[in-house]
Order: C-alpha cells, then sequence, then structure tokens
C-alpha cells in the first residue's frame, strides 16, 4: 500500500522535476569517480513523498552519493538518528527540551513547512468543508463528543443535515509527528486536552468506543476510506490519494475565529506570523499561529541530525544534500515543494538551518 500510494503521488511530477533540478543545482553535484557514500533517511510519512521526489535527482547529479528512504514515522527518525542508525531522522516534530539535555550532539533542522488537514468519511457530505474546531476535535477524541450530528458540530455547520451516527475517530499508533502537531493543536484549543492528554508524538489516548487505530499517513488515508462516519488528521502530502478517496476536508477554526481550508496561502499567512519568533535551535511550534487567514496546523518539517557523524566523508555528503535541500533553487524549488503542497522554508529560517548544518563533523 505504501509504495501503491508514493508511486500514485509522485508519477504525475516525476519527469519533469527530475529535468528541472538537474538544470538548477549543478553546483552541488560530486565528481562522478568519487566513493560510493552510503546515507539513509528514515522517519516522517508526512515528509516521505518529497524525500522520493529529491533523492532521484540528487543521485543523479551525485552518482557518489547513494541515499535510502524509509516512512516509518517521527518517532522512529528521531530515535534512529540519536542512536546513530540513520544519518537524517525524518520529523514532523522538534525535540523536547528533556531529549535536547539528554542528547545535546542532535540538530532539528527545518527542511520546508508542512500542513496537517482533517479529513472524514461522511457519506452524502463529503463533497462539503464541514467547520470543525480544537474543542470540538478534542471532544471527539476523548468520547465526549460521539454523534456527528452533537450540538457543538451542528452550531458550526447551520444548514446542513448532520447525520445521527457515531463518529469513528481514527489516530496514529506509531510514533508519529503528525500525532505531535493535531495534539498540540488540541492541547492549546482545550485545557480539558491539556489537562488530560497533553501532547507528542505518541500519546495516551482515551479510550473512544469504535475508535481505530492507523500506522502512518497511508494507513491513516486507507483506515478513513474504509471507515463510514470516521474522521481523521493527515499530513498534506498526502492530498492526492485523499482526494482519489473522495473523502471530505474541513475547515478548522483558527486564533481569530474564522474558519480556513489547508491552502499554501492560508499556511504562509500563519508561517509569516511566526517564523521570525524561530531561535537559533529552530525548535518551535507554529500550530495556532495569530491572524485572520492562518491556518492553524503547520509546522517545520525537520532534518534530525547527529553534529558528529562516523567519517569526514560522510558528514560532508550530509552537509552537501542538507543544503541543497534547503536552497530556493534546489530542493526548496517550486517544483518540488508545490507536488507535496508544502511552503518553501523562507530564507530568515534558512539561514539559521544553514548555520546548524555548519556544525556538522
Amino acid at each position: 500500500m505504501l509504495y501503491r500510494l508514493k508511486k500514485e503521488l509522485s508519477r504525475s511530477v516525476k519527469g519533469a522535476v527530475m529535468i528541472s533540478a538537474l538544470g538548477l543545482a549543478g553546483m552541488y553535484a560530486m565528481p562522478a569517480s568519487a566513493a560510493t557514500i552510503s546515507l539513509l533517511e528514515t522517519g516522517s510519512t508526512l515528509l516521505y513523498p518529497l524525500f522520493n521526489l529529491w533523492v532521484p535527482v540528487y543521485t543523479k547529479m551525485n552518482p557518489g552519493v547513494q541515499i535510502t528512504t524509509q516512512g516509518t514515522g517521527s518517532g522512529t527518525g528521531i530515535a534512529e538518528a540519536i542512536s546513530g542508525v540513520a544519518q537524517i531522522g525524518a520529523s514532523d516534530a522538534y525535540m523536547s527540551n528533556a531529549q535536547i539535555k539528554m542528547h545535546p550532539n542532535i540538530l532539528n533542522i527545518p527542511m520546508a513547512i508542512s500542513i496537517q488537514m482533517i479529513n472524514y468519511n461522511l457519506p452524502g457530505l463529503n463533497n462539503k468543508h464541514l467547520k470543525l474546531s480544537g474543542p470540538v476535535l478534542a471532544g471527539i477524541y476523548s468520547g465526549k463528543i460521539t454523534n456527528w450530528d452533537d450540538a457543538a458540530i451542528a452550531k458550526m455547520n447551520p444548514g446542513v443535515k448532520l447525520p445521527n451516527h457515531k463518529i469513528v475517530p481514527i489516530h496514529r499508533t506509531d510514533g508519529s509527528g503528525d500525532t505531535f502537531i493535531f495534539t498540540t493543536y488540541l492541547s492549546d484549543t482545550s485545557p480539558m486536552w491539556s489537562k488530560d492528554v497533553g501532547y507528542s508524538t505518541t500519546v495516551s489516548w482515551p479510550a473512544v468506543p469504535g475508535g481505530i487505530g492507523a500506522e502512518g499517513n497511508p494507513g491513516m488515508v486507507q483506515a478513513l476510506k474504509t471507515t463510514p462516519y470516521g474522521v481523521a488528521y493527515i499530513g498534506i502530502s498526502w492530498k492526492k490519494p485523499v482526494e482519489e478517496a473522495k473523502l471530505g476536508l474541513a475547515m478548522l477554526k483558527n486564533r481569530a475565529g474564522n474558519f480556513v481550508l489547508p491552502t499554501v496561502e492560508n499556511a504562509k499567512a500563519a508561517a509569516g506570523e511566526m517564523v521570525s519568533k524561530t531561535p537559533a535551535d529552530e525548535r518551535i511550534s507554529l500550530v495556532y499561529a495569530p491572524g485572520a487567514k492562518s491556518y492553524p496546523i503547520i509546522n517545520y518539517e525537520y532534518a534530525i541530525v547527529s553534529k558528529t557523524q562516523p567519517k569526514p566523508e560522510v558528514a560532508a555528503a550530509l552537509k552537501k544534500f542538507l543544503n541543497w535541500a534547503i536552497d530556493p533553487k534546489g530542493g526548496n524549488a517550486p517544483h518540488f515543494i508545490t507536488a507535496v503542497n508544502f511552503v518553501p522554508l523562507p530564507e530568515s529560517a534558512a539561514e539559521l538551518s544553514r548555520k546548524q548544518i555548519a556544525e556538522i563533523r
């Protein structure tokens, strides 16, 4: 399933992406005679489609580098970057203060900005954008709101004939950056959720009768597709499979009280409110930004990387790839970023990322 969805996502853009990137990023090419260096990237299934667009282009320009990609979830990406199994741990979540205290040698390097969708499978209503909010979603995922025609949902959707049917909340079972940013939104908007559950890549999900778990973004798409009356949180890079499955897409209530869709324009509005607050180590939540148009669930997509690599040549190859990935003429070029519905890394954040990359030895 993961391979099929990945193939569907990338087929239409792969040729154009490769041609454009080869012309733009010759400065990052390595001599063909260089010994092969292997890099392993593992982690976020939200970043996975982008890495699978980047890698064929980059390795064609740099035949001395082999990059293996794995969509294993952000929790695994962080853990394997810390352990040294992987050179790049892809993550939608930044490491906590406690993790950084235990592993001060690990960098959290933003590569781009992503968006999270709230999707549903509501027979007869998937062609409508239902309005939902953080407190309502917290109520659904805590089991306090059980039916689609609950008064709290109906109040936000006047004139919509909501079904008197049980809601099936779907959540991630793996360590997930998507869970991190979703539960951050719930924690930022619902004191009840913040107190009882909180936010992390893994949380103790409240026991909701009928609720189900799924692994990875492709698992979430498949689970929602086969579960009428379900609701799920899914990364924007899986928008095409969601649309092909004809699933519904919610408008979310933002900090200003407006209901907005997860468009690149609205994500850029949110990023514009938050990026200037990014600290030097770039660990910051972009969730629930102020602003009339700001979409409330966006975040940096991180490469979790150790400052200390086993060999100088590995460090050099890793730095070159990461610098290419954040370059607006390389991996952050429009044909890559728009293919997965991301927002390119703003220059002020890219400058901080370059400074972090320079620390790799």
